[in-house]
């Protein structure tokens, strides 16, 4: 393994695609990244992505090699990421977990967050009060109850591939439909699929960059990541129609809804400035400066043999499945 410009594999997919390394940019330390399994024994870290969990088993751990669990999905949906005789084979975590080793937030960096408050509040123009937009049916959460329950209550209007009541209208452009179809609406249903610390996603950002309340319901630390008074916790109500009168309240009472982008007038507050800085730099140039620190400690050339982690069983099928395919990248 040359330390001089430690390799870095990407040994598993990314979902169902191949990691991009074109994407990743250019880092201030010497680092080599590849997806070619076949370098296997040369690289000083393997990068395995938790969610793809079938294709881990089939790797041999060689000695003084760095494996790192990488994943942003909520550890309520891959208790993996939370089980020690699983995590035990890892040296370095990459997560959305703020105690990881290399933290990837969904967190907008801090020029998103400028041009957001430099946006016009678009015209509330739709008759709901609320939008909703939900593609996956994973729903540890509660939002499969929640938002039937709201409906109940308030006009919600239902977008995305999951039990839609309304679709986009005219060219859908991605993102940018997305935000100016939430910009219509007075609020917006930020329903995470799952409730775990640090698991704040797009779900909360998408309504503050278009200019509407989001309705959060996720993480407990959710206020962490976002301005003071900038969105609406659904679980300081009691039930979903003491939620729902408090939103027509602020339909009905402009000052009290023009509140909420206060936020845009003022400086962010210091801790979310401070949680931007550390996650300021891309996360895999990160993951590389932590490489390269962590072989600087080392003492001695490393010893022993390689050997599969999980046991020869899982390691034989594990290879039968990417002997016949099923791991091809698409």
């Amino acid at each position: 393994m040359p330390l001089n410009r430690p390799l870095i594999l990407f040994w598993t997919r990314y979902f169902r695609k191949a990691v991009d390394l074109g994407a990743i940019p250019r880092c201030d330390v010497p680092v080599e990244w590849t997806t070619d399994r076949r370098r296997l024994a040369e690289a000083a870290a393997v990068v395995f992505h938790v969610p793809n969990l079938k294709e881990i088993a089939d790797a041999r751990k060689y000695p003084g090699q760095l494996w790192v669990a990488w994943s942003m999905e909520s550890i309520e949906n891959y208790p993996a990421l939370v089980d020690p005789a699983f995590m035990r084979h890892f040296d370095i975590t990459m997560t959305y977990e703020a105690g990881s080793d290399v933290w990837i937030p969904y967190l907008p960096e801090a020029g998103w967050w400028e041009a957001a408050r430099g946006l016009a509040i678009p015209r509330k123009t739709e008759t709901a009060l609320a939008v909703h937009f939900q593609s996956s049916r994973i729903n540890k959460s509660g939002r499969g109850i929640f938002v039937p329950e709201l409906s109940r209550h308030i006009g919600v209007d239902r977008y995305g591939k999951f039990d839609p009541n309304r679709h986009i209208d005219g060219p859908d452009l991605g993102t940018q439909t997305k935000l100016e179809t939430i910009g219509r609406y007075r609020f917006c249903l930020a329903l995470e699929n799952s409730i775990a610390p640090d698991y704040v996603t797009e779900k909360m950002f998408d309504p503050l960059a278009a200019g509407t309340v989001p309705v959060y319901l996720g993480a407990p630390n959710a206020a962490d990541f976002v301005p003071e008074h900038s969105y609406i916790d659904a679980t300081s109500f009691g039930t979903p129609s003491e939620l729902a009168a408090y939103l027509r309240h602020l339909a009905e009472t402009p000052r009290d809804y023009e509140r909420y982008f206060a936020w845009r007038s003022k400086p962010l507050p210091k801790a979310l400035v401070d949680r931007l800085q550390r996650a300021a730099s891309p996360p895999r140039c990160r993951l590389a400066e932590l490489v390269n620190q962590r072989l600087a400690t080392r003492t001695g050339p490393p010893s022993g043999r390689p050997y599969p982690p999980f046991g020869r069983a899982a390691f034989l099928s594990a290879r039968a499945l990417r002997w016949r395919g099923k791991f091809r990248a698409r």
